[in-house]
């Protein structure tokens, strides 16, 4: 099986690049959209390399690299009422939400911005690049994947 390539965002403030640098690995928590869900329960598997992308920032963009470190496993944090994740819809026996955990590889000296990757041609199949796109978790394609780590982070 030839390993996918995904695109993950996360908000700075909430959990960052160097949050997973000091923790080397981390649960993917937190997906409550459907879409991005299937993608890590359904497509995602151990070895598969990630964009790690800073979205609602200032500068939004792929800040670092990381890779998929587990198999899906049920979102636990929905079963919890304490947890700003919590689902009662989601439970041990039928969990609703899924989550990888993901490891860090590397964060990169400068942010490739999506400003960068929307102003080039060659990229606009990107989801990140469409209008409207805000899925949390997307595929990219092994040549957009390929295109950008050549051309933009070496």
């Amino acid at each position: 099986m030839t390993a996918q390539k995904w695109l993950m965002k996360t908000e700075p403030t909430t959990y960052s690049i160097d949050d997973l640098a000091r923790q080397g690995v981390t649960p993917w928590e937190g997906v409550r959209n459907y879409q991005a869900r299937n993608f890590m329960r359904d497509s995602m598997h151990v070895g598969d390399a990630v964009f790690l992308y800073h979205s609602n920032t200032s500068i939004p963009g792929i800040v670092g690299l990381g890779e998929v470190a587990s198999e899906a496993y049920p979102d636990y944090f929905a079963w919890d009422p304490d947890s700003k994740y919590w689902d009662p819809r989601s439970t041990p026996e039928n969990p609703v939400w899924y989550m990888v955990d993901i490891q860090f590889h590397r964060k990169l000296p400068s942010v490739v911005s999506l400003h960068t990757l929307k102003k080039d041609a060659r990229l606009n199949g990107m989801m990140v690049v469409q209008k409207g796109s805000r899925l949390s978790v997307q595929p990219v394609t092994p040549d957009d994947f390929e295109y950008i780590m050549e051309r933009y982070i070496v």
